[in-house]
Parts: structure tokens; C-alpha cells; sequence
């Protein structure tokens, strides 16, 4: 499984902070519920899971009936992203086909 643009997105943020730093911060506010930054911050956090998960057993700290159950989420997480990603791009191709 790549998991490039999850390391981009991150690089992307930390690269933002740092070039926001000298900007007053504003408090962080969580998403709001039902919101796609919410589904996209425990599509996150269920890889970060499965990811952790996985170096807790390499390392000895962690038995393999939880690194598959929080690899079966993260594999089934990162699945509905994208199916949504597909038919969001369906339907956009499908915009893009109505005549005007």
C-alpha cells in the first residue's frame, strides 16, 4: 500500500505552519460533525492506527490479532475514500457532459 500522498499532505501541512509562523494562530477548532474534514481526519487516524499497530509488532509490543484488526480498518477506510473519490469523479464527469 503507497502511502506517498498521505506524506505529502503532512509534509504540505508542516511546510504551511512553518511558513504561517510569524502570523498570530488562531485557536485550532476541530471539524465540525458530518463534515468531509471529519471523515478525512479518521481516514487519518485509522491508517495512523494501522500504522502504529504494525511497528508496535515489529517491535515486540503488540499481538498480531490487533495489527490485522487495525490493518482490516485502515485497508476498509482508505476502500470508502476511494469509492467516494470515484463516484465524486462520476458525477463530475457527468456535469461536464450535460450539454448547456
Amino acid at each position: 500500500m503507497k502511502l506517498e500522498a498521505f506524506q505529502a499532505a503532512q509534509s504540505y501541512g508542516v511546510a504551511k505552519s512553518a511558513l504561517r509562523a510569524d502570523l498570530p494562530a488562531s485557536p485550532a477548532k476541530e471539524p465540525e460533525e458530518g463534515t468531509a474534514f471529519e471523515a478525512l481526519h479518521a481516514l487519518a487516524a485509522a491508517v495512523k492506527k494501522g500504522e502504529s499497530a504494525s511497528i508496535a509488532y515489529m517491535t515486540g509490543g503488540a499481538d498480531p490479532h490487533s495489527v490485522v484488526e487495525a490493518m482490516a480498518a485502515a485497508e476498509m477506510a482508505i476502500e470508502t475514500a476511494v469509492t467516494i473519490r470515484d463516484k465524486v469523479v462520476e458525477a463530475y464527469q457527468e456535469i461536464l457532459r450535460m450539454p448547456v
